[in-house]
């Protein structure tokens, strides 16, 4: 498929932080996207959570199934609108690498424990796994991707990291944050993709957990308009025995209707906006959006879900479990470096000799916590303290 002349091309890649020869049979963000798929940090997705604990069900979304859908969905717009899609995909793909266990949970609690230290992005500890914490190849420590897959990765980022990550390569992934930029077509599709996502798979999980019902949801009016145009078309699915029915094809049509929402939009600002090549594009308002009234009911949407799902008495009462879990893994870490792993010892014991050592050796431990998944962080736990978690 031909490219629009905004798109991302990989013939024109800013390139590889290590130089490397071009491979013979794939482009460089297809490169990216194998090498994303094939490293030890996309395997651990399988067994972290979105909004429920990894053992509280098989059939609830992980990050790795998350992951896949932003992929599939960020593909299906990119086609329409002739982005990259296999830059796309590799930015899909890779954009939860550096999310702890318990999800939201584990993340904000990370990022008290480490409040002194420099606190806890994980946008930045995605691009941390994908830049540094990957240890494959001989030449150089993380994967080496190119610089679009990066800037992708990296979706928020304060300002006092961003002038870290300035200060360590300038004119590099963060500098966007310190001009106020915007990101490559792609990657804000990634952006616009994870939140479709998420509001689905979000209701799905949720109705099936029991903690929201099909009648509550007649409350979203984005949720709602599908669910009554599905029965107007198969009246059968009135029957409760076809619940679960009537919620897949109700989720389907919404779906479908946000993708072409954002094609339709999207198409129009940029035509509107007319950017000849990618860097103007960086140099303009975000171009990749919903339409007006799309996006007053994906808000209206998010703020059911965060009230009615997220703030549910059950999912909050294993959050404190999740947090408590964490707080207490950081601590023990902290006190007893040489209770990690090996690697992660002896990168502890080199921290304690550098001049932020306090520092050095907390970010050590948070990129231990960080990687892991949710089973072994309990397991961990139990190990350290004694203490079961409360089914």
């Amino acid at each position: 498929m031909m490219l629009a002349l905004f798109a991302c091309d990989p013939a024109h890649s800013r390139g590889r932080r290590y130089r490397q020869e071009p491979a013979p049979t794939r482009t460089e963000y297809q490169r990216d996207r194998d090498r994303i798929v094939h490293c030890t940090a996309f395997r651990r997705l399988v067994y972290k959570t979105q909004v429920f604990l990894n053992h509280e069900g098989d059939l609830f979304r992980t990050r790795l199934t998350h992951s896949l859908e932003v992929a599939q969905l960020g593909r299906s717009i990119a086609r329409s609108l002739a982005l990259n899609e296999d830059l796309v995909e590799a930015i899909a793909l890779a954009h939860d690498l550096g999310h702890t266990p318990f999800g939201h949970a584990g993340q904000d609690t990370l990022n008290e424990c480490m409040a002194e230290f420099g606190g806890f992005e994980h946008n930045l500890q995605s691009l941390r796994v994908v830049d540094k914490l990957e240890g494959r190849y001989p030449q150089f420590d993380g994967l080496n991707l190119t610089f679009e897959t990066r800037e992708g990765i990296l979706k928020h980022c304060s300002r006092s990291n961003a002038e870290q990550l300035e200060c360590n390569e300038p004119g590099g992934v963060g500098r966007r944050f310190l001009d106020k930029t915007q990101p490559s077509l792609e990657a804000q599709l990634c952006n616009l993709a994870d939140e479709i996502a998420y509001n689905a798979h979000d209701i799905d999980d949720g109705v099936r957990s029991g903690l929201i019902t099909l009648e509550q949801l007649q409350e979203v009016a984005l949720f709602d308009d599908f669910r009554r145009e599905t029965l107007a078309q198969y009246p059968n699915l009135q029957d409760k025995t076809q619940g679960r029915r009537l919620l897949y094809e109700a989720i389907r049509r919404m779906l479908s209707a946000q993708v072409y929402d954002v094609i339709a939009a999207t198409s129009a600002a940029l035509k509107t906006a007319a950017p000849p090549n990618v860097d103007v594009v960086r140099q303009l308002p975000p171009l990749l959006q919903f339409g007006p009234d799309m996006r007053a009911k994906s808000r209206a949407l998010k703020h059911f879900l965060f009230h009615q799902l997220y703030r549910h008495p059950q999912v909050l009462a294993m959050t404190g479990q999740a947090q408590q879990v964490v707080r207490d893994l950081f601590a023990a870490y902290l006190a007893d470096p040489q209770a990690m792993r090996e690697g992660f010892a002896v990168r502890a014991e080199a921290a304690r000799r550098a001049p932020q050592a306090p520092s050095a050796v907390a970010r050590v431990v948070s990129d231990y916590i960080a990687g892991m998944t949710d089973r072994f962080a309990v397991r961990e736990h139990e190990r350290l303290t004694g203490m079961k978690w409360l089914s």
